[in-house]
């Protein structure tokens, strides 16, 4: 019987999803952290009788035919971009991207990563880097004397100095974009890399061909729902459950059939 295979990539979908949806939820309070839904499609079908074949009794052809699927096989676990809200922290390397875009930072590697963490702050050279020490490019050092720093929502950084009424230009943040968002590669640590999927990024100064605007002293919250991952945690349970029963269904049906005597 092929109901308790069918039965078994139930189950095994609907733990998928669970484990998807407590990702999410342990990620409710990662800066600008994207929910990700689970996504499935069904597996191939039994052709017992194809629709149209010709009836060989009187020549008529069968209008649906018998096909017989054989479970559920996850698709895809997209990531909903949406963006999250920004809340206010005063910290002057603190920045939201207000839209579209992603902050460049260089790995160990020398290998690009993307992000929208603007948790920033500063090398012990003042270099301007992420919370786990990677640069943003482009890369801005910061001078030891600098009395306070203003971004504008384009993302020139600006440093102030003791004794001087003007402020000195320092560099200016880029953000890149891509063309197909979700087909970037997650790595953790919020960050991102391009793939083929992707596309190669466009880069281009913030607030320009449909990018965000840089909001200093924000962050983006999480675009985690609680609400909607718990009524999905819920479906998903009683999901399992149904498939749970199948299974018990099918292992009564094979011990009466053979306790037929």
């Amino acid at each position: 019987m092929q109901s308790l295979k069918i039965a078994a990539t139930g189950m095994s979908a609907q733990q998928m999803r669970v484990d998807v949806i407590s990702n999410n939820l342990a990620n409710m309070s990662t800066t600008a952290y994207n929910a990700r839904r689970a996504e499935f499609a069904d597996l191939h079908y039994q052709q017992l009788t194809r629709p149209g074949t010709i009836n060989a009794s009187d020549g008529t052809i069968v209008p649906t035919g018998v096909q017989i699927g054989l479970g559920v096989r996850p698709s895809a676990v997209s990531v909903d971009h949406r963006q999250g809200s920004l809340s206010a922290t005063g910290g002057e390397l603190d920045i939201a991207i207000d839209g579209d875009g992603y902050l460049e930072v260089t790995l160990p590697s020398g290998a690009s990563a993307y992000t929208r963490d603007g948790g920033l702050k500063l090398s012990p050279e003042g270099l301007i880097v992420t919370s786990d020490g990677y640069p943003v490019i482009p890369e801005i050092t910061v001078p030891d004397d600098t009395r306070s720093i203003s971004i504008s929502p384009d993302g020139e950084v600006f440093a102030y100095f003791d004794g001087e009424v003007e402020a000195e230009s320092l560099g200016q943040f880029t953000l890149a974009d891509f063309s197909n968002e979700k087909g970037l590669e997650a790595i953790g640590d919020n960050l991102f890399l391009e793939t083929e999927a992707s596309g190669p990024p466009l880069v281009t100064d913030p607030g320009e061909d449909g990018l965000g605007t840089i909001r200093q002293g924000y962050l983006e919250d999480s675009s985690v729902d609680a609400v909607r991952e718990i009524t999905d945690l819920i479906q998903a349970q009683r999901g399992y459950e149904l498939n749970a029963k199948v299974i018990t269904a099918v292992d009564q049906m094979l011990g009466a059939t053979t306790q037929i005597r």
